[in-house]
């Protein structure tokens, strides 16, 4: 018995020995990592007071701190940045739904502005501005070397004043000017028509009315219909929309699946990890869907089309998408100012993350370039091909009743208005077109 004890009271004595010879180094590589943080913070505060007392004119301390703080904060990602009081008080107007500007989401690229999307019915939108575009100077000051947030402050301005940007973009072997005059933006978030049998809701932007938008439409439309058993569809246009909050996000997705997982989310710490799973109720009714993508639709509108392509919910068309597949939070700080950072990547339900590769269509539909007018004018007074019902003294059709004539006359022009909306949005007529040969196999048993 006494040599079990003083067996184990050795186990125990080497134990502690151990204990301390692995605790020592990692204590002492504490320390000294802690011991350089405060060297550079040192080092940071006698930077501060040189130029505040030595900088050749006089400088304003509070412009000097923040651009420091910004400064850090952009050197993490192009999305994380400080929000000033005035930044964060535009921020949150936007969420709402209404703000000044020119109408285009924007981010940075190895040092310039790109555009992510324009917004419909706004400034930019209507002056031809498109993703992928970028902006080299605004009213001929260059944006090269300046951040994000003040290559933004320099396109802000008084509504109503005019303001010209210098765009360069792919295919355009110069870099052009385009004049625009700043407006009130008053985001339209959902608009729902029906083309045909089909409905389509337009989603321009993730704000808070999103959600309440689409259900209010989606069910307009329906009633209108005289019921969802006349509908063949419903395409969920999510080109050119740059994102916006996550949870409206969640909501839309939800608004279509009736079970499981719809995005995760994934920090640092695998604790800080988060799963939001769908609710049983189908706004659509189990009707066929088709999302719409470009490579203006990000962040927000991935998500949406990335969970209902995994459930196979929906069939996706278009191009690839941008590619922001990361969380950025909000946190408010000292004196009405606020932070942006990103804290997390965002996977769809498959487990796959979207940042950088953006979600590929299941269907690829470019959207063709635009005939020249003189084109378009030969196409329309182009002869007419004719028909055995054109040629003099033919036969009539007597397997039909009158009724059945009008109907087919009926379907036909529906069919010709489903075709003349190639020529004004290609990939959308494309889309419509999958519901109805959707539609036309009937529902799955």
């Amino acid at each position: 018995m006494k040599k079990f004890v003083m067996a184990a009271v050795g186990g125990t004595l080497a134990g502690v020995i151990a204990t301390t010879q692995i605790a020592g180094p990692l204590l002492a590589q504490e320390t000294e990592k802690n011991s350089n943080v405060y060297e550079q913070l040192d080092l940071f505060g006698d930077i501060f007071e040189r130029i505040r007392a030595q900088y050749v004119e006089e400088v304003d301390t509070e412009e000097l701190v923040e651009a420091a703080i910004n400064g850090m904060l952009t050197s993490l990602d192009p999305h994380s940045s400080y929000l000033s009081p005035k930044d964060a008080l535009k921020m949150r107007d936007q969420t709402r739904g209404e703000f000044g500007g020119l109408g285009i989401e924007v981010t940075q690229e190895e040092g310039f502005v790109k555009v992510v999307s324009p917004i419909d019915g706004t400034p930019a939108s209507e002056a031809g501005i498109e993703a992928g575009d970028f902006i080299t100077h605004v009213d001929g000051e260059s944006l090269l070397g300046l951040t994000l947030d003040d290559a933004v402050e320099l396109m802000r301005g008084p509504v109503g004043s005019e303001i010209e940007i210098t765009v360069v973009r792919e295919g355009e072997t110069e870099p052009f000017d385009v004049s625009l005059v700043r407006d009130t933006i008053q985001l339209t978030a959902v608009r729902a028509r029906t083309e045909g049998d089909a409905v389509v809701l337009r989603v321009t932007t993730f704000n808070e009315q999103t959600y309440p938008k689409l259900k209010e439409g989606l069910e307009e439309q329906v009633e209108a219909a005289g019921g969802i058993e006349n509908v063949s569809g419903f395409v969920v246009d999510l080109r050119n929309n740059p994102g916006g909050l996550l949870n409206q996000a969640i909501a839309v997705s939800d608004a279509f699946l009736e079970e499981g997982e719809i995005v995760s989310t994934r920090g640092r710490d695998a604790a800080d990890g988060d799963r939001t799973n769908a609710t049983p109720g189908d706004l659509a009714e189990g009707k066929p869907i088709v999302v719409l993508i470009n490579g203006g639709s990000a962040s927000a509108s991935e998500i949406v089309a990335g969970a209902l392509q995994d459930h196979r919910r929906a069939i996706v068309v278009g191009t690839k998408s941008f590619g922001k597949g990361s969380v950025q939070t909000i946190m408010p700080l000292r004196g009405e100012g606020a932070m942006r950072l990103t804290t997390a990547r965002y996977y769809t339900p498959s487990g796959r993350s979207i940042q950088a590769l953006g979600v590929s269509p299941d269907i690829i539909v470019a959207q063709p370039p635009a005939q020249p007018a003189d084109t378009e004018e030969e196409d329309a007074t182009a002869r007419p091909l004719r028909s055995e019902a054109d040629l003099r003294g033919s036969l009539n059709n007597d397997s039909l009743t009158d009724d059945q004539v009008d109907q087919i006359m009926e379907d036909r022009a529906k069919a010709e208005k489903a075709a003349s909306l190639r020529e004004e949005d290609y990939q959308l007529a494309y889309a419509i077109d999958i519901l109805k040969g959707l539609s036309a196999l009937g529902p799955k048993k």
